[in-house]
């Protein structure tokens, strides 16, 4: 994020003088000593560190000062007073000044102060950075899978992570597009920098542009404080547009602009901003038809489209549900303090033969309305939506009692039934005999009539943790 420094300096060269020694890519310098009433102007500016001379101030000091305070960026206010008296000093840090300096010592310790307020607030802004790093915590291992169209798509995440170029997360809704660009921003080098979402479809047409770009006081009506934009939150970090097949035309010839030469102008703004920033954009839709119905630029296309990850639907990748599941119900457990130990078979195999429309979503919202509803030690099938049901007789007719297939199976070619099917079960059937043999694979092996080293890698492959059911 750039650090925003307001000058409101009543000695033009000591303004110049600050104003050059400020010249850095990190910080934008706004000088405002020149204007008639610059009092009004700074109070609905978005200043992060405020440099004003005491003759600029409106009487009272006190509520001047704690106006600045209250200010919704709650600015570091630094005080330029005209006399060098300690006593006077004292009663200006008390009224919520920051850092009070005599007016009349050399320019290059004003300068200096400034700086080190400067610095002060960037470490603010990258603890709270790390704090939500810490929160949010998203890891490649968020994305681990035994399938291995996903592995190959997560090979290809890794080799573009440390880059900076533009990237176009495609994929269904629910995959996880947002999931993916944090990672992608906390694993790279920008990690330290700040990751802004904007979710284009979200936000009225006539908001987007100033959400985007920020906008100056009085720049529309309605514009009573000047705004910083998602860009310029982002600078040194990563932007992440969502549903960016959803923006307007006439911004997406501004978007160009800010992508080829990473400068940006705010509505209403004089003075081009720069911005370094990477872009992550994500979209559901056919953005190739789009730009065939000529609803979406063409420039713009190829410009975001430098890489494109398209990441595998939860359907097509069947083998990590019973992993997933297991991570989500363990969480929601915690979540709502629920006395909850796992997951029949029946219920895991009717997850695994349902097609998740809505992705890992979908999943999620599933498993944590049975946790919720789940009175018992263990899901059941009669803890899921009704839906379900039928899923969950696939495992009655593997036994040979008579019962009605499950709908998902009308799509499917007569393979892929029979590949999910048999691998479902054959994930059962390991499991069972582990819980027989409390996780001794040896033992196992010799029950299921294969070599303990094909038995072993059938469990990896699968997933299946001997560890789980030697608690068991």
């Amino acid at each position: 994020m750039k650090i925003r420094l307001f000058l409101v300096v009543k000695e033009r060269k000591l303004e110049k003088y600050i104003e050059d020694y400020f010249e850095l890519p990190d910080i934008e310098v706004v000088c405002m000593g020149h204007l008639k009433s610059p009092w009004q102007k700074l109070v609905r500016s978005c200043g992060d560190v405020i440099v004003i001379s005491e003759s600029f101030v409106p009487l009272s000091l006190e509520s001047s000062i704690s106006l600045l305070n209250t200010l919704p960026e709650m600015p570091t206010t630094i005080l330029l007073h005209n006399r060098d008296s300690s006593e006077e000093h004292a009663k200006l840090f008390a009224c919520g000044a920051d850092v009070v300096l005599y007016a009349g010592i050399q320019d290059t310790s004003i300068a200096e102060a400034i700086y080190t307020a400067v610095e002060s607030r960037r470490k603010f802004y990258q603890q709270n950075q790390v704090d939500y790093k810490i929160k949010a915590s998203p890891k490649l291992a968020d994305f681990s899978s035994n399938n291995e169209k996903m592995r190959m798509f997560m090979d290809e995440v890794q080799q573009i992570i440390p880059n900076n170029t533009p990237l176009l997360i495609l994929g269904e809704t629910g995959v996880g597009k947002e999931h993916l660009a944090k990672t992608i921003h906390a694993e790279s080098l920008r990690s330290k920098g700040p990751f802004i979402p904007v979710n284009i479809a979200g936000l009225p047409e006539q908001l987007l542009e100033s959400e985007l770009f920020g906008h100056e006081q009085g720049a529309f009506t309605g514009a009573i404080r000047s705004r910083r934009g998602a860009f310029e939150l982002a600078h040194n970090g990563t932007i992440f547009l969502d549903e960016i097949g959803e923006m307007p035309l006439h911004l997406q010839s501004k978007l160009l602009r800010v992508l080829q030469d990473y400068e940006l102008r705010p509505i209403g703004g004089e003075k081009a901003i720069w911005v370094d920033v990477r872009v992550i954009a994500a979209t559901n839709r056919d953005i190739e038809e789009e730009v065939n119905k000529g609803t979406f630029r063409k420039d713009l296309f190829y410009r975001l489209n430098v890489v494109t990850l398209t990441i595998p639907p939860l359907r097509e990748r069947s083998e990590d549900i019973p992993s997933l599941s297991r991570n989500f119900i363990d969480f929601y457990r915690k979540k709502y303090a629920k006395k909850i130990f796992g997951i029949s078979d029946t219920a895991m195999s009717a997850l695994c033969l349902y097609d998740w429309p809505g992705n890992i979503r979908e999943l999620m919202n599933v498993l944590e309305r049975t946790v919720i509803l789940c009175k018992g030690n263990t899901i059941t099938p009669d803890h899921l939506p009704k839906n379900f049901s039928e899923n969950a007789t696939n495992t009655s007719s593997i036994s040979g009692e008579k019962t009605a297939c499950p709908t998902e199976w009308e799509n499917k070619t007569l393979p892929e039934v029979l590949n999910k099917v048999l691998a479902n079960t054959e994930k059962l059937y390991i499991e069972m005999i582990l819980k027989k043999t409390k996780g001794r694979v040896g033992e196992a092996a010799k029950i299921a009539g294969i070599h303990s080293r094909g038995f072993y890698n059938k469990m990896k492959f699968l997933n299946i943790q001997k560890e789980l059911f030697k608690k068991k």
